[in-house]
Parts: structure tokens; C-alpha cells; sequence
């Protein structure tokens, strides 16, 4: 184009393809469209003739022939041909799905920043599900455990069956992998006198991650991945057969992430000294998650706190009114403590760590990201200043036998 036109909207071949993809039709012919195609059919004999048109010179003829200038290229109106557009208000959100879903037991937890679902059993769950997954924030249902056969998950039971099988154990605070029986492990799980201690004779805080993961579960826990699969919250999102669940649905071209199941078993802190440290860091998972606590194990021995102390210490956390209620019903058993942080706060985050790890004198290297290493548990003193610092708040979540918390990717999260 001519030197004045250089910097005019639309006076590339990028600029117009950019600006008029959404318009294709095949067949078009309207002077508007960029696209319409110009095929030249050849002779009958299909000596010089073709078929299929090359896409690039037939794009230029099109612009050619209908004479679009470079600086009216069309413009795209997505927003009206888009139906049911997610609404951004979420007050407004919430005060319509108290009149469309009267039917549904449900509340706002975390200053409404968390869908509870109480009943798992009610086939609609899934539209308010849906209402909510649109804004991308966690969803919290309650009772699965009901469903499930509770003595296939008792850590005796799956020590029993597989306490002779290898696997990595995580030593939770100075970050130690050994390969190891991981009938070990289900010994202590309960009994704190079993367990492995440290160099400073303190008791270990380790994690069996991911064991069995994947297709490793279904082949050695058919029985368990059966009982897990039939009591999925949400079916319609969550089942592999889920007619909502894109993953699933994928065609085989496309690299899917891990989809699990994979079980995931750790200890309490209620029995070490350090109650600063988590079993799972901060981190951000590839694919949406659903998290479903199977057990909830009540440790014995020296130092372990009453049911009290660890009630106590679950109450000096930021809590909803909501979750401490739940507190205080003898029927539910807390098991996991969550800190969860909307994926667009990553960032503010990161930067807020690297700060950190200068203040305590550790090298921050241009290439280090404290998120994707998943090198940090986010203590209570330190999420104060991440919300006096930087207005980033957390959402605190009570994780309950039977609890179920489904997480959007890109969602932070410490457990």
C-alpha cells in the first residue's frame, strides 16, 4: 500500500483477517464480506480447472474484487450473536438464583465468594452449578461420603490391601522423597508413635502424592474408582461420561491434561510443632479439579492435640459464620484447611513471594517462579500482608468429611 496508508486500521493482510474471520460464509457473495470466494471452475475437460481454492490468492481477489477500503474493514458484533452472555454482577447473580432455584438447598460461604451446595442429591444442583462456573469461582458440595462405601476408604483397609507397594513419600517440610513401602506410611497415619522422625527427633509430616494416579488407579483400585466414579458431585460436569464435561469429549488429536483420579493421603499437622506448614503448597492446577475428602483420620499418641485444640485451631482461621456453625455440629468431621485465591490475583502473588524470599535472605533467580515450584505455604502472618500490601484477600474453606471442592483452573490454592 501507499506510504500514507501504512499505518491505517485494516491496511494489512493480518489486519483484515483479523477483522473479518468472524464473518465468513462460504458461498457469500455480499460486498461486505472479505471472504467471498472466487473459484475459477477451468474448463469441462478439468484440464486447467481446480477444485479447492488456494486459499491465500483467493482471499486477495475477494478483497480486489469487492473493493473494501483498508481503513473500513468490517467490524464484528460478537456480543449480539452470543446468547445467555454471563452476567458480571454478582449480587445480581445471587439475588436471581434465589427466585429461579427455590428448589435448591444451597448457600454463599467466603463474603459469597463460594457456592455451597448441602444436598448432593438433588438432580438440579447442576443449573446453579452452572451459574456460578461461568464467573469461575470454587464450589463447595457437601455429603458425597454418604454415597460412597466408607470402608473401602479406611486406612487399615487400603494398607491392607496394598501396604506392599512402592511409592514416593514426601516429607512435607524439608521437601525429602524416599521410595519406600508405603505400608509405612498407612502405620502412621494413625498412630503417631509410628511414624518417622526427623533429625532433631521430631515426627515427620509426610504425604503419599498422587498414588495411584490415572489409569494406574483404575487398573489396581477397581473397586474404589467404581465407588468414586458413581458418586461424583455433579455428574453432567464431573463423570468422564459427563455431557458437560469438555475434556472428556475431546477428539483424540488433542493432548488432554491428567484427568486422574489420583488419591492423594497425607498427615495431619495437629501432631508436629510447626502448625505454619501445609501438606499441599500454593499452587495452581492446568485442568478445573474436583476434590473429594474420602477419610478423615483421627491420629493417637503423644503430642497430638484433643479434638478440642484442633477445633481451636481451625477457629482462629478468617471464617465464614457459615463453616464455624458447621464447627460446632458434633455430626461433621473438619479434615483439611484451603486457602484459595482467584486465578487473576497470580501475579500480585508472585511478586508478593519474591519480596518475601528477599526479606529472609534467599536468592530470588529471574527463572524462580514460587507458584510453579510450588516452594511456599502462605501462613497466617503472611496472608495478613498479602491483604495490607497488596488487597489480595483469602478465602478460607473448611474442608469436611464427605466435602467436595471443585476448583477452575487457574485458581490458587494451599491445603
Amino acid at each position: 500500500p501507499p506510504a500514507s496508508q501504512n499505518n491505517e486500521q485494516g491496511s494489512t493482510l493480518r489486519d483484515l483477517l483479523t477483522t473479518t474471520a468472524g464473518k465468513l460464509r462460504l458461498g457469500s457473495t455480499d460486498a461486505g464480506i472479505a471472504f467471498a470466494p472466487v473459484y475459477s471452475t477451468g474448463t469441462a475437460s478439468g484440464k486447467s480447472g481446480r477444485t479447492m481454492p488456494n486459499i491465500l490468492d483467493d482471499i486477495i481477489a475477494s478483497v480486489v474484487e469487492n473493493k473494501i477500503p483498508p481503513n473500513r474493514a468490517p467490524k464484528i458484533n460478537v456480543k449480539s450473536e452470543i446468547k445467555d452472555e454471563p452476567k458480571d454482577d454478582r449480587k445480581c447473580i445471587q439475588d436471581d438464583c434465589s427466585k429461579r432455584y427455590s428448589d435448591i438447598q444451597y448457600s454463599w460461604i467466603c463474603d459469597k465468594h463460594v457456592l455451597w451446595l448441602r444436598d448432593h442429591k438433588n438432580n438440579n444442583n447442576w443449573k446453579l452449578f452452572k451459574e456460578c462456573w461461568k464467573q469461575g469461582r470454587p464450589v463447595l458440595v457437601s455429603g458425597m461420603h454418604k454415597k460412597m462405601n466408607f470402608s473401602l476408604w479406611k486406612a487399615e483397609s487400603i494398607s491392607l490391601d496394598f501396604g506392599n507397594q512402592q511409592a514416593d513419600i514426601l516429607n512435607c517440610k524439608d521437601s525429602i522423597i524416599s521410595n519406600t513401602n508405603v505400608k509405612e506410611f498407612w502405620d502412621g497415619f494413625e498412630d503417631v508413635s509410628k511414624r518417622q522422625k526427623i533429625k532433631n527427633g521430631e515426627t515427620a509430616l509426610l504425604k503419599l502424592k498422587d498414588w495411584p494416579s490415572g489409569e494406574d488407579f483404575k487398573a489396581m483400585m477397581p473397586a474404589r474408582y467404581e465407588d468414586l466414579l458413581k458418586s461424583l458431585p455433579l455428574p453432567e460436569y464431573c463423570s468422564p461420561e459427563g455431557k458437560l464435561n469438555l475434556a472428556s469429549h475431546l477428539p483424540g488429536f488433542f493432548v488432554r491434561p491428567d484427568l486422574g483420579p489420583r488419591l492423594c493421603s497425607a498427615y495431619g499437622v495437629a501432631a508436629t510443632k510447626d502448625h505454619d506448614i501445609g501438606t499441599t503448597n500454593l499452587h495452581i492446577e492446568v485442568s478445573d479439579v474436583v476434590n473429594i475428602l474420602v477419610y478423615v483420620g483421627i491420629a493417637k499418641g503423644n503430642g497430638v492435640l484433643s479434638k478440642s485444640g484442633v477445633l481451636k485451631k481451625f477457629e482462629e482461621e478468617d471464617l465464614d459464620d457459615l463453616l464455624r456453625k458447621r464447627l460446632k455440629d458434633s455430626s461433621e468431621l473438619p479434615g483439611a484447611l484451603w486457602h484459595i485465591y482467584a486465578g487473576k490475583d497470580a501475579d500480585k502473588i508472585r511478586e508478593f513471594l519474591q519480596k518475601i524470599a528477599k526479606e529472609q535472605g534467599l536468592e530470588v533467580l529471574p527463572e524462580h517462579d514460587p507458584i510453579r515450584d510450588q516452594s511456599w505455604y502462605v501462613n497466617k502472618k503472611l496472608r495478613q500482608r498479602l491483604l495490607e500490601e497488596y488487597g489480595v484477600k483469602t478465602c478460607t474453606v473448611i474442608q469436611f468429611l464427605g466435602d467436595a471442592i471443585i476448583l477452575p483452573a487457574g485458581a490458587l490454592h494451599q491445603v
